[in-house]
Parts: structure tokens; sequence; C-alpha cells
């Protein structure tokens, strides 16, 4: 599908135009309008920049907003809130947030649900994800699992029926399986379940679910018996309480790392991660149009510190050229996209 851009010129101090996004199936639309420019207030004034949405990309936003808070000369308050991807999508589509952190692409509904509320947004990939699933240290069976044992596991028809390991693989022992996962409103649900069961939002429900992955951190490092995925920034900070397992798609098992991201081995599971910004709010806040530009410029070395795979330069690059030039819309036409490359990306982008 093609997703038709045009440009929102944001440094000049009013919106020239605003761009229209359409799929080819008209699922949905970013219609034209030309918006009210607001009066921005002297530079003394404290703005409060909101953000919400993903967990998974919490650790990247968080990390940044408090190294440009320290700078003491920036005019802005930014609170980082986690609600989930689809739960910041529901704020920020309805205007009530600046900035959704994001762990899939926006889809088609919350598409339609900013463009009635007149929301447009630009979509600013930041960093790659590899999504980890982890058992407890203790856990001395399990070292791999493949995505069809993962499918067992997590599908619908497992609900209340899979309940032992032993079910899972035969060489298993007859232990309790117990699971923990992302909440409904989490973007990773949605790309963890399409991954691995083949539908996005198909899973079962008997298992402990958070929008916070710290709380499912603590949960299996809680439990031999456990199983659970999440970002693989909660792994790699919490080394000394998990176990990552090496994930088989059908061409040998392989761990979660930077380099088999960056070798596109880390398949199905290896995600972009995201901001979206308030393409309005980001015209009549000189405050976010800072943060966002000192994001963009932090965020190779931040990814790398807190656990995920950095863009490559040219990737931060078009993310730069994009946020000032005002490129409103998505290349992602409103769908998911499982098995994405670092390169693959940088292609999308290049497009736009």
């Amino acid at each position: 599908m093609k997703t038709i851009v045009k440009k929102l010129v944001l440094p000049l101090g009013m919106l020239v135009l605003i761009t229209s996004c359409t799929t080819e199936s008209n699922t949905s639309t970013q219609t034209e309008e030309s918006p009210k420019v607001t009066q921005v207030k002297n530079s003394q004034t404290i703005t409060t920049v909101k953000i919400d949405g993903s967990s998974t990309v919490y650790p990247i936003t968080q990390a940044i907003a408090k190294e440009f808070q320290a700078q003491g000369n920036n005019k802005a308050d930014v609170r980082v809130a986690i609600s989930g991807t689809s739960g910041g999508f529901e704020k920020f589509c309805a205007g009530e947030t600046d900035i959704n952190n994001a762990s899939r692409p926006i889809l088609s509904a919350e598409m339609e649900d900013c463009n009635k509320n007149t929301v447009r947004f630009i979509e600013l990939p930041v960093a790659f994800d590899a999504l980890t699933v982890a058992v407890n240290p203790e856990n001395t069976w399990a070292k791999d699992i493949t995505i069809a044992e993962l499918k067992k596991m997590w599908q619908p028809a497992a609900e209340g029926k899979i309940t032992t390991w032993k079910q899972v693989r035969t060489s298993w022992p007859n232990r309790p399986l117990k699971l923990f996962g992302a909440d409904k409103k989490s973007g990773t649900f949605d790309y963890f379940t399409e991954a691995v069961v083949g539908k996005s939002r198909a899973s079962r429900n008997d298992y402990t679910a958070s929008e916070d992955d710290q709380v499912l951190v603590e949960g299996i490092s809680k439990d031999t018996d456990a199983l659970g995925y999440f970002g693989f920034a909660y792994y790699e900070q919490n080394q000394d309480k998990l176990k990552a397992l090496a994930i088989d798609s059908g061409s040998g098992a392989v761990l979660p790392e930077r380099q088999t991201v960056e070798k596109a081995q880390y398949q199905p599971l290896s995600r972009p991660l995201f901001i979206y910004v308030n393409a309005k709010s980001a015209q009549n806040k000189p405050a976010l149009k800072n943060f966002v530009d000192f994001y963009i410029s932090k965020a190779p070395t931040t990814v790398s510190s807190v656990g995920y795979v950095p863009l490559s330069e040219e990737g931060y690059h078009l993310d730069n050229v994009h946020f000032n030039r005002g490129k409103v819309g998505t290349v992602f036409a409103g769908e998911a996209q499982l098995n994405l490359t670092l390169g693959e990306l940088l292609r999308k982008q290049a497009k736009f």
C-alpha cells in the first residue's frame, strides 16, 4: 500500500499546509485543513510537554527527558507516563498528549480517531527492539523455544488447557506453566500475538497481564515455572533475575542480541519503536519542538545505553529532516508489519 504525504512546514511560525494521509483501501484519512495559529507566550513561560504510551519505549523517552530538563534553560516540564501503545493513542488522538510512545505503527482505526479530532501526527522511528521471551534463571529445562511452541502456549485455544510445560514439549517436566505478558492496550501485545499466533490480539486470557514491563520482570523473577515476554531493555537491565530463551522460527535458535537484530536473524520478534508527535503542538509549543530536536540528537547514544538497537546515522538524519519539514502521516498504511529489518525501515523512511 502507498501512503500519500504532503508537507507541513514547522520552523516558519505558521502551518502552511496540513497533509492528507490515505491508504489505497481508504480505511482512514488525514484530511486537509488550515488551523488557526496560536500566539506563543513569552520565553519565560514554563510549557508542559505531555508524553504517554508504550512501556517499551518509555526507558528511551524518560532518559532523554531527564537529560533535557537537566539543562535548566529549556522552559519545559516534560512528563512521561505509561498506558500502553493503544492506551496512549487513545489520549494522543483525542489531543490530550503531545507525543505518543509506540511499540508498533499507528493503526487505521487510530488514524481515523486522530482525523476526527484534527490531530495531525509526525511518525518518527527511534530504535529497534528484540522482543524477548524470558524465564526464571532456575528454569533448567528450557533454553530455546520455537514459534510453533509459543503459539501452542499463547493461542486462545490454549486457555485452561495448556497448563504444564510438558504439554508444550514432551521433554520438559510436568510442572505448572505460569504465563506473564503484555496488557491488551500494549503495542507489544498487538505485535506478539500477530507474530506468534498469526492474528493480532488473539490470545489466551488466563495469564498475568500488565502495561508495565517491570511488573512482568518481577513476576517471572519470583516464579521458577514462569514464562513471559517484554522489550529487550527490560531483560538487559535485569539479566541477574531472568534467562532469555533463543527463538527458533525455522532456521535455528537465535538469542535476542543487538547483533542478531542488526543482521535480521532475530525474527519475527524484531521490531521498530516510534514516537508520534502532534504536529500542531510542535508548531505552537517551541519547547516541544526543542525537545523533539533534542530527542533525535540524543537517541543514538541513549537507545544503546538503555538496551535497544539504534537506527543508522542516516535513519536519524531522516527523522530530523522529516520532523523539521513537517512530514505528516505514516509509511505503514495503518497496518503492523512483521519481519521488518533495519535496512527495510530505512528504505521506507527514505521514500517518505
